[in-house]
């Protein structure tokens, strides 16, 4: 359990570092997810044929790994635009609401009782967001589609609390990276009619930036949180994840100075 937690607490810690770079990139959130989980995909299957430890599925087992990583790749879409609308802080902070959806669905989705406990804490977070989006009107749709990214976040973390339990981390990492990828194309060209660019391609800077976020902040990040499942719960994890928004303010109001954004109620 202890290894769990340590492998845990610093996937959190890569995890305070997306929110920045989803104000350092240009690109718009519809774009920016579906370059992360693709360059994901790809740099995982790289290691693995390069290291010779890349095992093939079936197409059974790859549908089956592919639902999580649509998830995870429409968390980020949602998760993307909340910073886009509103900022960092407000990104982040709404993500912390995934534990209370977890505290929901799970008991729902694994058939056991729900856990008064677990609802009791996740309720804290549900209130400090309430508190915002009463105040801070202005964020209120980077609120909304912040929201929408933790309830399809605790969707994720459950579905691959299963998977943890039936194939090796590195197997639905790179299968629901490579299946979320192919997924999200398929929708890609609709979001793009909705919300269009002069380009999809990304400039040099943005690509460097996308890299270091799919390796370390993705790839590395996931393999710590699928390990970590073997001995911690879903809804602990997703608890765990509250530190996440606290790593992130800091350091956006150390590098974009968020603090002057931000009411004294936030």
């Amino acid at each position: 359990m202890k290894k769990a937690f340590i492998k845990l607490h610093i996937s959190i810690v890569l995890a305070g570092f997306t929110g920045l770079f989803g104000k350092l990139i240009t690109l718009n959130g519809g774009l920016l997810a579906w370059y992360r989980i693709l360059l994901a995909g790809i740099l995982m299957l790289g290691i693995l044929s390069i290291t010779r430890r890349l095992t093939s599925v079936s197409l059974k087992d790859f549908l089956r790994i592919s639902v999580p990583g649509f998830l995870i790749s429409l968390h980020w879409l949602f998760f993307y635009g909340s910073i886009k609308y509103a900022n960092i802080s407000v990104g982040v902070v709404c993500f912390s609401l995934t534990s209370f959806f977890t505290a929901l669905f799970s008991p729902i989705l694994n058939k056991h009782r729900i856990v008064i406990a677990e609802l009791l804490l996740s309720m804290l977070t549900l209130a400090g967001i309430a508190l915002i989006f009463s105040f801070d009107s202005q964020y209120r749709i980077g609120i909304g589609l912040g929201v929408i990214s933790s309830i399809v976040g605790s969707l994720y973390t459950i579905a691959n609390e299963r998977l943890a339990k039936l194939y090796p981390s590195e197997v639905i990492i790179t299968y629901s990276m490579l299946g979320g990828a192919l997924g999200l194309s398929v929708f890609m060209p609709l979001y793009l009619y909705f919300f269009p660019v002069g380009s999809i391609i990304p400039s040099w800077a943005d690509f460097g930036y996308l890299l270091v976020l799919s390796l370390f902040c993705t790839v590395l990040l996931y393999l710590l949180q699928t390990q970590a499942l073997r001995k911690i719960s879903a809804f602990t994890i997703n608890l765990s994840l509250n530190l996440e928004p606290v790593y992130t303010i800091i350091l956006a109001i150390i590098i974009y100075q968020e603090n002057k954004e931000l009411t004294p109620v936030f």
